[in-house]
Parts: structure tokens; C-alpha cells; sequence
């Protein structure tokens, strides 16, 4: 069984700063006329530039939260499939992945935060127009580095050949990522053309990417997901992002 540390007295030395990759501003085209029906319609965004980091929270990164918050540790901490401090934090909700990017901005002084779909996918793309991957048009199976993936059990922790040309390592496998919009299946057809946030209500929170749970494992950058922003599942987890 794996310790989880609990809360330490006084003032904790800061958290290191998470590397960082910068998305350029730009437009965007989101979602895919050819995809699923909450993909529909194709449409143009313009997104400002931000920040995102380069790998999804780790739980050695979450074990500085824990300590310095007393949050809650992770569902799924002391099984060892999803306990290697190098492996993206699983079993982590919603609420919890908000609650340490709003510890980590105040640790750091940079207002983390988590991404709005449309950010998550212009990251995803890595600046290739019209890719339904992170490194192109060719499918997973063409990719020889994304071979192991396909086997595995458990999260994996992020290698820089899993990478897109912004840097951003397992934008289309590995785990989901919480995204702060709200999710709506028919929201696309009246999403604003100007950085979109998503509905202002909703029952469930929008995640992108792929995880190692399904038997297919990887995800196109304009393919949605969602769950209940309570639920803490063993392929959920998150990144932070950032304005520029």
C-alpha cells in the first residue's frame, strides 16, 4: 500500500513550475463534418495565445497538493498500476483537478487553469489544419512509437516521441483530460466564433483525448467526451493550461 503524506505545518517550499509550451494565436477550425454527431458542424474559432503544459499532472506532481492542501488523495492511489510517481494522476474529479490548478497559481503566481475544448483541441492539432491527429493524417497503426501503447493496462508516463509539434506529449491516448466547459452534444451549431467557453450550464464537464482504458485507445484531436464533474475514474486525469 502506497502512503499518501499528509498535510505539512508551516509554510511548504513552492511546487516546481510545470514545463510549459506556448500555443500560438490563431484560428481554428473545430470539430469535423465527418466525425460525430457532437462534432457537427465544422466551424472556425479564434482563440488567443496561451500556455499548456507539457504532460498531463503527474502524481508525483498531485503528492505536492496533497501535502500543502490536505486534498484528498487520488481514487486509485494505492493500486500500482496507477501509483508510479511518473504516471499521469488518475482517479482525481473535476473538482479536484480545479482545486489544484487553483493551489498551483496561487504557489507559482501564473493563473493556472484547465482549458476550454477549443484550446484543448488547437493544442491537440499542434498547428496541422484539418488532422484528426496530434502528428497528422496517418492513423495510429502507421505510427510505430504508438505501438506499446496499444497493449497496455494502466496509464503510461508521457516519452517526448509521444509528442505533437507544439511539444504537448499523449494529446490523443493515455488518459482524458478534464476540460472546464461545461458539455452539451448540440452546442456547436451556436458556438460563438470568438474563443468559446462552452454553454453556461450543464450536468456534465467536457474531457478530450484518448485513454488507456477503451479497447480502442487513441482519439482524434475533434473527437468529445464527458462525465459527471464528481466521478473519479481510473482514466481521468488533467493538465494545466495558462493565458500567455
Amino acid at each position: 500500500m502506497t502512503s499518501w503524506p499528509a498535510a505539512r505545518g508551516g509554510r511548504a517550499t513552492p511546487p516546481p513550475a510545470p514545463e510549459l509550451a506556448l500555443i500560438p494565436a490563431g484560428a481554428l477550425i473545430m470539430g469535423n463534418d465527418a466525425g460525430r454527431a457532437d462534432e457537427r458542424p465544422a466551424h472556425r474559432v479564434r482563440l488567443a495565445a496561451f500556455r499548456a503544459a507539457v504532460s498531463p499532472v503527474t502524481n508525483a506532481e498531485y503528492r505536492w497538493f496533497a501535502a500543502a492542501a490536505s486534498a484528498r488523495p487520488p481514487r486509485f492511489i494505492d493500486d500500482e498500476r496507477f501509483n508510479a510517481p511518473e504516471q499521469p494522476v488518475v482517479g482525481v474529479s473535476w473538482f479536484d483537478a480545479v482545486a489544484y490548478c487553483e493551489w498551483l497559481a496561487r504557489e507559482r503566481g501564473i493563473p493556472f487553469r484547465l482549458p476550454t475544448e477549443a484550446e484543448r483541441e488547437h493544442a491537440a492539432r499542434g498547428g496541422i489544419e484539418g488532422a484528426d491527429w496530434p502528428w497528422g493524417a496517418s492513423p495510429p497503426a502507421e505510427r510505430p512509437e504508438m505501438a506499446a501503447v496499444a497493449t497496455l493496462d494502466r496509464p503510461h508516463a508521457p516519452p517526448p516521441e509521444h509528442a505533437n509539434a507544439y511539444g504537448l506529449r499523449c494529446m490523443a491516448e493515455n488518459v482524458h483530460e478534464w476540460c472546464g466547459d461545461w458539455y452539451a452534444p448540440d452546442y456547436y451549431p451556436v458556438s460563438p466564433a470568438g474563443a468559446p467557453a462552452g454553454p453556461h450550464r450543464g450536468t456534465r464537464r467536457a474531457s478530450r483525448g484518448g485513454a488507456w482504458r477503451h479497447v480502442v485507445k487513441f482519439t482524434r484531436v475533434s473527437a468529445r467526451s464527458s462525465l459527471d464533474p464528481t466521478f473519479r475514474y481510473n482514466d481521468y486525469g488533467f493538465r494545466v493550461y495558462a493565458d500567455a
